[in-house]
């Protein structure tokens, strides 16, 4: 029996806005005189990757500039993500509406997200506020799936197994893999006629879903 679902968040349960966040790094990168897809390559190195998705946004930031050697407007770039993060959080369709019905039947439900400090910030003042039992974001608690101690979190914000638990995702971050080894069912979140998202899903045989209100359908 399914007593609680974890949700990831980014293409999961929002979509981020790739191209307002191309334009505000573009922005970034002519203020800092330094080429865009310079900025870019540094940015999302795994090492700076980790650093920005599990810490302060800020720290992130300051350890950019001084790997480029330049100053940065540190308030006015971090209230920039803050803003766009706050943009960028509108629950897709029938998301909201899912996570209620939920609810109303008893399950329990968790979030689990690899995400920058940005999306705690904010969190509080966007739709998704209320709607979970557990949010885990990786900036705040300083772990970033796949590693078990994440899941390990809202398992234990909810008082849940495992083995009682689904973990719906994109499959981004190796996630489905991850929850599945502390006993989750993973569920994929893919979109029909869409090209599998990440490496590693095409051959995908578990449970899937097209839209997230078809999660109702794996809960009995």
């Amino acid at each position: 029996m399914v007593r609680g679902v974890i949700f990831d968040l980014w293409q999961t349960l929002a979509r981020w806005p790739e191209q307002k966040s191309a334009e505000l790094r573009r922005a970034w990168s002519q203020s800092l005189d330094v080429p865009s897809d310079r900025l870019h390559a540094l940015w999302t190195e795994a090492d700076f990757y980790r650093l920005r998705e599990t810490g302060p946004i800020a720290t992130a930031i300051e350890a950019l500039a001084e790997l480029l050697d330049v100053e940065v407007e540190l308030e006015e770039v971090v209230a920039q993500r803050v803003e766009l993060t706050r943009e960028a959080l509108v629950p897709v369709e029938g998301a909201v509406q899912t996570l209620r019905e939920l609810r109303r039947r008893g399950v329990a439900t968790g979030l689990v997200s690899n995400c920058t400090e940005e999306v705690a910030l904010v969190w509080e003042d966007t739709a998704f506020a209320g709607l979970f039992d557990v949010a885990v974001f990786s900036a705040t608690v300083g772990f970033l799936k796949p590693d078990p101690r994440i899941y390990r979190l809202a398992l234990d914000g909810l008082g849940l197994d495992g083995r009682e638990c689904l973990f719906v995702g994109d499959g981004a971050n190796d996630e489905l893999e991850g929850a599945r080894r502390l006993g989750m069912t993973p569920v994929l979140v893919h979109p029909d006629g869409d090209p599998p998202p990440w490496d590693g899903l095409a051959a995908w045989s578990g449970l899937r879903v097209s839209t997230i209100p078809q999660v109702l359908d794996l809960v009995s």
